[in-house]
């Protein structure tokens, strides 16, 4: 497998990029629901689940949003505004910290969108050691300025842009000297099998000679499966404890059982790849068995030696220990040296 060096670059202690297993990000986004608990658990659910990395949304209302701004679904009974549930969906400095804190000692890369420059001073402050930005703040040139300080890679998501605002964005992020990862993206939840563009992955691969990854909001497996066989180098999906929890991103999301089957999916596509086999290898080492399942020719009668064999007194039978059918044209017209008996296998040392 070639492998272009310059393309592969570090998140925390994994490798990206190709010849390296799809890295795994596992989203909470809102799933938490405000709860600080629910967070932390969400945190010991991913780690058992065998991704690499459990990602949230750090929001502060107060610097990414106003109390104009709609519901995109108006899904919540006991927050009267957008605006109040990004306040109820906020945590503390040492709460953000804590989940840093829990993360680490999991094993998880911990990684977290933010949504304001407020947002990315708080996390640096935590330690962050990527960057993840959300599909609607692809034109935040401010925002994407502010992540590039410190050069670490940058994930962008695409959901919301056509190729010349990614263009833009993916100059700025170049010139900044920060790794990119761009993933395509569906900003529908669920999204749709016709709607995920997996044909897309390889426009941005070419388009911009960098990594690719998929942004899923279809709540399925499959699509992270395809995505990771076709290439991904990073795979982001939507994670909820059961589909009927509260929140507007639990439609998009995987439960712990689907995650685990992903991440086990994931495992086996990557050994599938890096491990490629050679077909005549192949049919040496399985010698062994085509002698069990395969087939001889065969008598399917009696005959007295010196017999002329001809095609009605043979058949085709297992096991493969003998004669093979498709050296059926160097038997048949030979006369049998010796009298044998129905069901032997033919040989060269009968033939005369």
């Amino acid at each position: 497998m070639i492998v272009d060096e310059q393309l592969l670059f570090k998140i925390g202690s994994r490798t990206i990029g190709v010849g390296n297993r799809c890295f795994v990000i596992a989203e909470v986004a809102q799933s938490h629901d405000g709860s600080l608990g629910m967070a932390h658990s969400f945190i010991d659910m991913v780690a058992e689940s065998g991704a690499d990395a459990i990602k949230f949304q750090t929001h502060i209302a107060s610097a990414e949003s106003t109390p104009q701004e709609p519901w995109r679904v108006p899904f919540s009974r006991q927050d009267t505004s957008r605006y109040k549930y990004w306040e109820r969906m906020e945590f503390t400095a040492e709460q953000w910290a804590g989940l840093k804190q829990h993360a680490d000692e999991k094993g998880l890369v911990f990684l977290s969108s933010p949504f304001s420059v407020e947002a990315v001073i708080l996390l640096r402050k935590i330690g962050m050691c990527a960057w993840k930005i959300a599909s609607g703040e692809v034109s935040n040139h401010q925002l994407l300025h502010a992540v590039l300080e410190d050069k670490k890679p940058v994930l962008l998501s695409s959901g919301l842009s056509g190729w010349q605002e990614l263009d833009t964005a993916f100059q700025l992020i170049r010139k900044g000297g920060a790794p990119c990862t761009i993933f395509q993206c569906t900003s529908e939840y669920p999204t749709a099998p016709e709607k995920i563009g997996l044909n897309i992955l390889d426009q941005i691969r070419t388009r911009y000679s960098c990594l690719v990854g998929l942004s899923d909001h279809s709540g399925e497996i499959y699509t992270g499966l395809a995505a990771a066989t076709l290439g991904a180098s990073c795979l982001e999906v939507h994670i909820a404890f059961h589909k009927r929890m509260f929140g507007p991103d639990v439609p998009s999301s995987l439960d712990s059982k689907e995650l685990t089957s992903l991440c086990r999916g994931v495992d086996a596509i990557h050994r599938m790849i890096v491990n490629p086999i050679s077909k005549d290898e192949q049919g040496l080492a399985a010698e062994p068995l085509r002698q069990i399942f395969g087939r001889s020719i065969v008598l399917n009668r009696s005959i007295e030696a010196g017999t002329t064999l001809i095609p009605e007194m043979l058949s085709f039978k297992k096991p493969g220990t003998g004669m093979a059918p498709n050296e059926i044209d160097r038997v048949l017209g030979r006369r049998v040296r010796t009298q044998l008996s129905s069901d032997t296998l033919i040989s060269y040392d009968d033939l005369i």
